[in-house]
């Protein structure tokens, strides 16, 4: 029992963010644990009228430190041709700088960047810079824990290179802790249930669009985690390669690895 607590405790104090706010297609203000890795190995699927596109990214996540993480991503799809081949890589940085913990609940601001290379050409309207092209974000995030429930909000700048049109992004999103009902080990598995709502907006043309994704989540020995996303688009008129698609994401944390 003491070595329980005593691992709960760490990951606390590490800055590690509780199950229920580990969103499935947004980043939290909580940080990774410090001196932790990560392993990511996402997949894409995107229906659209004469093809299936399909995309898988692997990621490696450093926690430097309870208030500065960054991730590497790298990108191959059969999206813009007819072959699978490499895209691109994109490097995600995000700084916590505001940290309000109470029993139970915290409250927690970060701001963060990313900077994208992609050899795909600019055919679509939207901005992606996770995959389909190159240039740079930035912007804030927050986050609210309240017990099993967990609430963000964030804003981001998107800016194309080369310049075409730059574009807001902005995101609201929930997650609920299901399982277990009463933590008696860190090696129970947790089942978390998330409901997010993605949107973009153009500032050069005012077009843009509002997606919902539900999702569910599964963890294993506080250690292992998988991702299952449905992404479906409710409202907007921005040109995109799909308006609906389905993520499956598989992750691996390696405490203290350095």
């Amino acid at each position: 029992m003491k070595k329980v607590l005593f691992y709960l405790l760490f990951l606390f104090c590490a800055g590690e963010g509780s199950a229920q706010e580990l969103f499935v297609n947004s980043e939290p203000a909580s940080n990774m644990a410090a001196r932790s890795i990560g392993f990511r190995l996402g997949q894409e699927f995107k229906p659209v009228s004469d093809k299936l596109g399909y995309r898988v990214f692997p990621e490696i996540m450093v926690g430097f430190s309870s208030k500065f993480m960054s991730h590497l991503s790298l990108y191959a799809s059969n999206i813009y041709q007819s072959s699978f081949q490499f895209e691109g890589a994109s490097l995600y940085g995000k700084y916590r700088f505001l940290a309000l913990d109470q029993v139970h609940s915290h409250f927690r601001t970060a701001v963060f960047g990313r900077a994208s290379w992609s050899r795909n050409p600019n055919t679509f309207q939207e901005i992606n810079l996770q995959g389909d092209n190159s240039g740079f974000s930035g912007g804030l995030v927050l986050t609210q824990l309240l017990h099993k429930l967990a609430l963000s909000a964030s804003l981001e700048f998107d800016h194309p290179l080369p310049y075409f049109d730059n574009q807001v992004t902005y995101s609201l999103s929930s997650g609920y802790l299901f399982l277990p009902f009463h933590y008696t080990s860190y090696k129970q598995t947790n089942l978390n249930f998330y409901i997010e709502v993605l949107g973009k907006s153009s500032l050069e043309n005012h077009k843009g669009y509002l997606d919902i994704a539900p999702s569910f989540q599964f963890i294993f020995n506080s250690r292992t985690r998988l991702d299952f996303s449905y992404q479906k688009q409710i409202s907007g008129n921005l040109s995109r390669f799909s308006r609906e698609g389905f993520l499956i994401r598989l992750e691996y944390n390696i405490f203290n690895g350095f």
